[in-house]
């Protein structure tokens, strides 16, 4: 054999080989790679491309005698997976009507946003329904957590607390304690052993879990674990911890809005539609069931710039109001700033008043904002942010007990929006008698008895029954056009 051949056979079995045992592998999804990177290439996760070893030979498995044998499904009781009350209405609304014993729910949120003292409430509740609960701390001293269970009243004698960091301490402690609830806050913050890692890795996460979830099932015993979020709002750590949990609620607020909404993402025992509001308070957080009245301002008489919406947070209706401002400017880029609103989708409104409907709003600041610290981004509340800014453009206020609900279109029209009849009964319930609503909506969604409602085409004429005199004349459309 020649030295070409001799290289040629060693290059193509190097070769080989590095087919069959790639450099790098994601430990998430499996992508390989010849050389280290941070981020993996196909689930962009960072931090989970690790050396790959050498591939072993794949073991065979067996099959194995059955200890109990599979039985019809309308056989399986029912009695180990029943639901109990959290105590805490707008958290069982969300739940599906409560917690199922051995279910597994992670409630992930940004730091200081009330996860520990909504959990420590739900704690407290449960305990004082003759159930144990053992609550795990990682993040703080059991002292401080005490502290915080003094100022809510949280204080039970069925309320275990244990601070701790090593998952097999804390399988020791629910041993131990043999609780019918376990909390723990968080699951980034507990490590094993068994895992050559730092805790809150994606190994330490995963194996947590997995422990503590086979525990769960094993003994019918509800866990919550509290989950951190990364800068974006995702949930850190492996995406396999939502796949392995039963139910994933989101606990979303403003930091300078005592509004707290907590929606499920994922959820095998109910709806994930539902929204749950809390009001947090220096007492603690308390569960609303009518938050409509925090995005409403009071006015003696009504005030040009204003108008209110309803919005859908899952399948509850909330009334929402929206303030606009507009000033001249004698800056050559005026100035469009938008607070619980999206800025791009305020602009096209702005855009579409113009060219649609003639007004005058680019020598202007326009501000356009919310009331409550709410965020609307439902384009059910195109049609009050276009009356808002045309009102204040005029400084002409709505007629009082007005409210609007449509998606406005860049053509100028107003398009249907699903749940109408829901959103009219709730503005009904609060005393609205006048609501401006996309064409066709009467027929779908019959008005509420003492509201008269009126279909809107288009903007334009939403702006005529609003009497709102800012349409120019059709030469003067035609010349700008």
């Amino acid at each position: 054999m020649s030295t070409s051949d001799a290289r040629r056979g060693s290059a193509a079995r190097t070769k080989k080989s590095g087919r069959d045992n790639p450099g790098y592998r994601c430990a998430e999804c499996g992508w390989t790679t010849a050389k280290w990177v941070g981020r993996c290439g196909e689930c962009q996760a960072w931090g989970t491309v690790m050396e790959a070893t050498p591939a072993a030979a794949a073991p065979v498995t067996k099959a194995r005698t059955v200890s109990e044998r599979a039985r019809p499904i309308g056989e399986i009781t029912t009695e180990n997976a029943k639901t109990w009350s959290t105590g805490v209405e707008e958290l069982d609304r969300v739940l599906g009507g409560g917690i199922v014993s051995g279910a597994v729910v992670l409630l992930a949120g940004e730091p200081g946003v009330g996860k520990s003292t909504l959990l420590l409430d739900v704690a407290s509740r449960a305990a004082q329904n003759t159930r144990t609960v053992l609550y795990v701390t990682g993040e703080e001293s059991a002292s401080q957590v005490r502290l915080r269970a003094e100022r809510i009243g949280a204080l039970r004698p069925r309320l275990l607390l244990a601070a701790e960091t090593d998952l097999s301490t804390v399988l020791g402690h629910v041993e131990d304690v043999q609780p019918d609830l376990l909390v723990v806050d968080s699951v980034q913050t507990i490590a094993s052993d068994a895992i050559d890692s730092s805790a809150g890795s994606v190994s330490q996460v995963r194996e947590v879990a997995a422990s503590l979830i086979r525990v769960a099932k094993e003994r019918g015993m509800a866990v919550v674990l509290v989950g951190h979020v990364t800068k974006d709002g995702s949930i850190a750590g492996p995406r396999v911890l939502e796949h392995l949990v039963d139910v994933v609620c989101q606990f979303e607020g403003d930091r300078h809005s005592r509004l707290r909404l907590v929606r499920a993402v994922k959820n095998r025992y109910g709806p994930t539609d539902e929204v749950g509001c809390f009001d947090l308070s220096e007492v603690g957080i308390v569960g609303l069931t009518d938050p409509s009245g925090l995005f409403l301002s009071q006015h003696a008489h009504p005030v040009p710039g204003t108008c209110v919406s309803v919005t859908l947070e899952g399948r509850r209706p909330l009334v929402s109001e929206v303030q606009a401002l507009v000033a001249p400017t004698n800056a050559n880029n005026p100035r469009r700033a938008t607070s619980g609103l999206d800025n791009s989708r305020v602009s096209m409104i702005l855009a579409v008043l113009e060219r649609r409907a003639g007004a005058r709003l680019s020598g202007n600041d326009v501000y356009v904002s919310t009331v409550g610290g709410v965020r609307l981004a439902e384009p059910a509340c195109d049609l009050a942010v276009a009356l808002a800014v045309a009102g204040a453009a005029i400084d002409r206020p709505l007629a009082a007990g007005t409210i609007a609900i449509g998606e406005v279109g860049l053509a100028g029209e107003v398009r249907p929006v699903a749940g109408v009849g829901r959103r009219l009964a709730e503005a009904a319930r609060l005393g609205f008698t006048s609501a401006f609503v996309p064409a066709g909506t009467r027929d779908a969604a019959p008005a509420p008895e003492g509201m008269e409602v009126h279909e809107v085409p288009d903007v334009l004429t939403a702006l005529s029954r609003a009497a709102f005199p800012i349409v120019g004349s059709r030469g003067e459309r035609g010349e700008r056009g």
